[in-house]
């Protein structure tokens, strides 16, 4: 006797759902075998992020130096302020996926247009290619970045159910990568130039995240902005529960509830707009 149709439909939906995945592996293949071409670039790049790392470490350990053993500014400790902005160096790291930068090229050079053709979502498609970037700059160069100053300098040891905190929370903080990374790629279809928008985005990201000052330390107007914005779920969000610097269990869900939130909200957005430009596309016959 046949199975009953909702029986069917559950047991088919894992095949569809690999099939459908199967479209898209060729993407991520291909941008790793893009990456593969510049291997010379992961030196620069652990270059840039060692030397970014030096400079804030050790200039805020230097703030923390006689500052008293329950804590100073924000509640940091020398070891945990050095943690924390070593950290949030690695982030930085991981959220340098390039796909601003190919998403404009791609719109300037026309190639954007392909996809209209292709049965795949092509953000999506920017998704899997970025991947290999992502692992590729975690493995690479924030590992060998996280290993050298912990040579130098003493870091903090999280407990295991905070470093497990972390890391589901660095997932999410590397979604929110993408997709701020994405729709600032998207505004190509509104200018023909957008390195200004990318250096502008650079920065309104590195300073609301946390990257550059951790937000404890930010006066209160800036601290509540910050606390309204998605960046702060790119960088503090994670260090926040890496350094059990939340309230309980509740607190910790509230943390990884609002970064969820903010990728469910920016996805939506990133959608609405790829149908707008979309649009903008038929219209002038793309």
């Amino acid at each position: 006797m046949s199975g009953s149709p909702v029986r069917k439909a559950a047991s088919g939906a894992p095949v569809r759902l690999a099939a459908r995945a199967g479209h898209y592996l060729p993407f991520a293949t291909g941008g790793l075998q893009s990456l593969l071409q510049y291997r010379s670039s992961f030196v620069t790049t652990g270059i840039t992020a060692a030397a970014g790392a030096a400079v804030s470490v050790f200039l805020w350990r230097a703030v923390y130096a006689g500052s008293p053993p329950g804590g100073g500014p924000g509640g940091f400790t020398t070891g945990t302020v050095t943690t924390y902005l070593l950290m949030a160096q690695v982030l930085q790291v991981l959220h340098a996926n390039r796909v601003d930068d190919e998403v404009a090229a791609e719109v300037y050079r026309g190639d954007v247009a392909v996809m209209l053709v292709r049965p795949v979502s092509y953000p999506v498609v920017r998704f899997f290619a970025c991947l290999p970037v992502v692992v590729a700059n975690a493995v690479l160069v924030g590992v060998p970045v996280l290993g050298l100053f912990a040579l130098l300098v003493p870091l903090t040891v999280p407990r295991p159910v905070d470093a497990l905190l972390f890391l589901v929370s660095t997932v999410l903080s590397v979604l929110l990568a993408f997709l701020v990374n994405l729709l600032t790629g998207m505004t190509g279809f509104l200018t023909t130039n957008t390195w200004g928008v990318r250096m502008v985005k650079q920065s309104v990201v590195a300073f609301f995240a946390g990257q550059l000052v951790p937000l404890a330390l930010m006066p209160g107007p800036l601290g509540a902005l910050a606390s309204v914005l998605p960046f702060q779920g790119m960088v503090d969000s994670p260090l926040t529960l890496l350094l059990g610097r939340y309230d309980g269990a509740a607190g910790a869900v509230g943390v990884l509830a609002l970064q969820g939130g903010w990728v469910a909200g920016l996805a939506l957005l990133g959608a609405v707009l790829w149908r707008a430009a979309l649009s903008r596309l038929e219209v002038l016959g793309g």
